[in-house]
């Protein structure tokens, strides 16, 4: 199996590898009944994939294939496909009618080459971080598998089916962290891009005003790539920024409250070969951080936006939800106009400070979660599950708050529990991000 888009795409110029043979090694990892392709995935488009990996093959043989024509890609069960009904990894949408086009983000992925195998699973409406869903079962984290370890969400399959080899990359959203959670979690890189950049028409809403589409995959190359392509860029090979004298700032507050043992000697010794590599670390203190926490105590964006577009169809299919889902969702009707108002000029003044606050850095730096993937069963208790999703989504919501760019690399030693390293950057600052992180991970490579 390619590890790397950059790879399959090599081997796919040279001759090495075909696209049908790189889309077969996906399908018969997702059909392997001892693996969690049954979980993973809602939809397998196994035909269809293959038809678009021999037209890929005939195109390249005839010098006319786009460089990632035939490089097998996963995408989320939220994103609209044309013909297709768009569940959002739900039962109440099994009756809506099929989507009348491509989501943009989609249209790029398949202009570009790129060929999907089939729709993954994910947290019902997307408005959990654990990535459980009840109506499709619930991946497996691939650390401790025994065990039955969360995927995190909301993009759950996306991130197993990078982590087990049945996509190269993957398709998801980040409204709290929905796309790092679960690269945190599988050991791989999850990219949140700033909102504005990624379209996200096409893609069932939770919350307009935090929404963003961004990439999960193996490598930083691999998410500047899709990143590029669902930006309607061109993808660029990536000059990583040299790490001495980057200026890194790790937040005192907040970020590192509650931290469990494994994520904390994770993170310093990440802190230690980014310092030894000439990385100029400074502990500050991030009062802002607070501030968001207050402004969000009546639900927040994600109730108040979730309800509206719910309103109806809770109407009508309330019994069909996930019950912790729908009271998530339910929180947002006692949210009045004014709360409503009130926390856009919060989150205006909050973004305001925090720009103040950050200016003398390239990058804040974090876990991307406080704790390791806890198990399954662990959650079953309703007060369980609500504590423990809002510890997992704390630290990565805040970049989404404050509207910026943000990404996980796994920094954690082969064998032990996978833990995430969050970098996240200036609103628009997602080219120079890139640039950080790819020289962060080549650092962090003699760690694991």
């Amino acid at each position: 199996m390619m590890r790397t888009i950059l790879d399959a795409a090599q081997a796919l110029a040279a001759g090495t590898t075909t696209a049908r043979a790189l889309v077969e090694d996906c399908l018969a990892r997702i059909a392997d009944p001892a693996g969690e392709g049954a979980r993973a995935f809602i939809t397998v488009h196994a035909a269809q994939a293959r038809a678009m990996a021999d037209a890929a093959d005939t195109l390249r043989k005839a010098g006319r294939a786009a460089p990632f024509a035939g490089i097998p890609i996963s995408l989320k069960d939220l994103c609209d496909i044309a013909g297709e009904v768009t569940t959002a990894g739900s039962r109440v949408l099994a009756d809506a009618p099929p989507a009348a086009a491509h989501a943009p983000v989609v249209a790029r992925l398949l202009a570009a080459g790129f060929i999907p195998v089939g729709r993954t699973n994910m947290t019902e409406f997307a408005f959990s971080g654990l990535g459980i869903n009840p109506h499709y079962g619930t991946p497996t984290s691939p650390w401790d598998r025994g065990s039955k370890r969360i995927p995190g969400g909301s993009s759950s399959g996306a991130g197993v089916s990078i982590a087990d080899g049945m996509a190269l990359g993957a398709l998801g959203t980040d409204t709290g962290g929905s796309c790092r959670i679960p690269a945190a979690f599988n050991g791989i890189v999850g990219y949140k891009p700033t909102a504005r950049r990624v379209p996200i028409a096409g893609v069932v809403p939770l919350a307009a005003s935090l929404d963003s589409i961004g990439p999960l995959a193996n490598t930083v190359s691999c998410c500047a790539t899709l990143d590029a392509v669902m930006a309607n860029q061109a993808p660029a090979p990536i000059v990583a920024m040299p790490l001495a004298g980057l200026r890194l700032a790790v937040p005192e507050n907040f970020f590192l409250d509650g931290i469990d043992p494994t994520v904390a000697a994770a993170f310093d010794r990440a802190l230690a070969a980014l310092s030894a590599a000439g990385a100029r670390i400074s502990q500050i203190r991030l009062p802002v951080v607070d501030g968001i926490a207050a402004a969000n105590a009546k639900g927040g964006f994600a109730a108040a936006e979730a309800y509206a577009w719910h309103r109806d169809l809770l109407e009508r299919k309330a019994a069909g939800y996930d019950p912790r889902i729908r009271a998530r969702i339910e929180r947002g009707a006692r949210q009045s106009a004014a709360d409503y108002i009130a926390l856009l000029a919060d989150r205006a003044r909050l973004i305001e400070e925090a720009n103040a606050a950050t200016r003398a850095f390239d990058a804040l730096l974090t876990p991307t979660t406080p704790i390791v993937a806890p198990r399954i069963a662990d959650l079953e208790d309703e007060a369980d599950y609500n504590r423990v999703n809002l510890l997992i989504l704390r630290n990565c919501a805040v970049g989404n708050f404050l509207d910026r760019c943000s990404i996980s690399l796994p920094c954690h030693r082969a064998g032990e529990a996978p833990v995430g390293l969050m970098l996240t950057g200036e609103t628009m600052g997602d080219a120079r991000l890139f640039a950080i992180a790819a020289a962060v991970e080549a650092a962090l490579q003699p760690l694991r």
